[in-house]
């Protein structure tokens, strides 16, 4: 990660006759560089006999100046990396929008089965059986779930899985021969920034819906956006404010009366499964973060998968490759467009399939649940953001009105007046022992504190972090400001000059030749 860090060597020093500011047991760890040596390995390797030069211009003529360590060195450098790490396993993560929850250990264990965990995509078909007959199980209770009709598992995060909903649509337009005038794509202020990304990524014009004062869509705004020019509209629901769009019923019949289409962005699932089916709500397209909803919180830092379910009206053009045949025979793969069932697929989306280790995580997930236990997911998910909003209401101030769904919003007029930001108040709180929520996000809401429980977190738990963000309230209202300006000061690194960060940022270590 590129940032820009304060200099080791211009950090105050302790006042307590240590050499450390790292609190306690932890300790703090410089760079790979910083700590290693250039003429130090690991391990002791034979001198090799001459080689022929097979690189000829390209052949090294220097080292590389990579530093190194011995065994016990290199293990001491990560393992203290990673004690600067927060992570779900260490305490509550009020992360909104990014659904950072614990998932079992069983889902892991799947994931590494063998026969799971060593496939090769190049692997001929009749030797990955189970792989394929697995997705296909879990593309049977992907469209269970959503009573959609067909789902695509290629896409491998939400927002590839955003893009291939929208080049459904342009293949279904393109289809009728409207793409020319029908260019349009309706976007409220409330979706997912990626939404219209996507669009614009996909060649549409974008078209930006306001929200009413309730945080939703305005609808009289919408109906005078609709024409013969819309292609479609690109709906969060629930939308990033963590809030259900009631008229989405009418919205999806509206827009399909003048010929477009209803993309539904399907980050916020968790809070919606079970209770309601998205094809009732009209939708025509919806990706589903498996990464999120279904095990390994946002990608647990690396691979994520966004299958995208479709309706009846886009189903044909789904892209390959996808997964053909039943539990009563063998399984194939559909890989190219001259295929049997592709003809109108608009193309691929990826190299290869998707992440098998993801289609594991979230076939087990959903087995050991059951149909019940996915309900009691949102139902739990729901309850927890409502808790903490009855909670924290009364001292701070939620953005709108009313329930919330799966996260709770606040904007930061409960500062007004005490000299502390919403950045601030975002560093104090690791100083409790959390990570920030998501703060300035939504960008409709000033200073925007959006906190996601998740449905895992235990009523302890949640008081526990409810107590954290009474108390630092209250000492802003004291004007308390050194607690604020000064914060983080127990974390290993100290605060951080962010707008130098972004926009001098230091991409490549030198060495100090002073």
């Amino acid at each position: 990660m590129a940032v820009h860090t304060q200099d080791r060597a211009t950090r105050p020093a302790a006042t307590d006759g240590t050499q450390r500011l790292s609190p306690a047991l932890l300790q703090d760890e410089g760079l790979l560089f910083e700590v290693g040596n250039e003429h130090k390995c690991g391990v002791d390797l034979e001198a090799l006999n001459e080689q022929p030069n097979r690189l000829g211009e390209l052949a090294r003529t220097s080292a590389t100046g990579l530093a190194g360590l011995s065994e016990p060195e290199t293990l001491r450098h990560y393992v203290r990396l990673s004690q600067r790490n927060y992570a779900i396993d260490l305490g509550l993560y009020p992360l909104g929008s990014c659904t950072m929850k614990h998932n079992p250990r069983l889902n892991e264990k799947m994931a590494r089965l063998p026969g799971f965990a060593d496939l090769h995509p190049l692997q001929p078909v009749s030797t990955v059986q189970g792989a394929l007959g697995l997705m296909d199980e879990l593309a049977h209770w992907l469209l269970r779930i959503t009573g959609m009709n067909a789902v695509a598992l290629s896409p491998k995060a939400g927002a590839q899985g955003e893009m291939c909903g929208m080049l459904c649509i342009r293949a279904a337009i393109d289809a009728k021969g409207e793409l020319a005038s029908r260019n349009r794509v309706l976007v409220p202020e409330s979706a997912h920034g990626t939404n219209p990304a996507t669009a614009a990524a996909c060649g549409f014009v974008i078209d930006q819906i306001p929200a009413n004062a309730d945080g939703r869509v305005d609808m009289d705004a919408f109906q005078q956006k609709l024409g013969p020019d819309v292609a479609a509209i690109m709906l969060t629901n629930p939308n990033t404010c963590g809030l259900f769009e009631p008229d989405i019923k009418r919205i999806a019949d509206l827009i399909h009366q003048h010929g477009g289409y209803f993309y539904c962005d399907g980050a916020n699932l968790n809070a919606i499964m079970g209770k309601c089916r998205v094809r009732d709500l009209g939708v025509d397209a919806m990706h589903i973060n498996l990464h999120k909803t279904f095990s390994t919180p946002h990608g647990g830092g690396g691979p994520g998968a966004g299958p995208t379910v479709l309706s009846n009206r886009l189903a044909k053009f789904a892209p390959v490759p996808f997964v053909t045949g039943d539990a009563g025979s063998s399984f194939g793969l559909v890989e190219r467009g001259e295929q049997k069932g592709a003809a109108d697929a608009f193309g691929r989306m990826c190299a290869f399939h998707g992440q098998m280790g993801m289609f594991v995580r979230a076939l087990a997930y959903m087995m050991s649940h059951g149909g019940d236990g996915l309900r009691q997911v949102s139902e739990d998910a729901v309850l927890n953001a409502n808790y903490l909003l009855a909670r924290l209401q009364d001292v701070f101030s939620p953005a709108f009105c009313g329930t919330c769904m799966h996260e709770a919003l606040f904007d930061d007029s409960f500062l007004d007046g005490t000299g502390v930001s919403t950045l601030d108040f975002s560093k104090a709180l690791i100083d409790e022992g959390y990570h920030p929520m998501t703060m300035y996000f939504p960008l409709v809401v000033h200073g925007a504190m959006l906190v996601e429980p998740t449905e895992t977190e235990s009523l302890q738990s949640l008081d526990q972090f409810a107590d954290a963000m009474l108390s630092l309230a209250q000492a802003a209202k004291d004007q308390d400001h050194d607690r604020f300006t000064q914060a983080p000061r127990t974390a290993p690194s100290l605060r951080l000059d962010e707008t130098q960060a972004a926009r001098h940022p230091i991409l490549r270590w030198t060495a100090n030749t002073e």
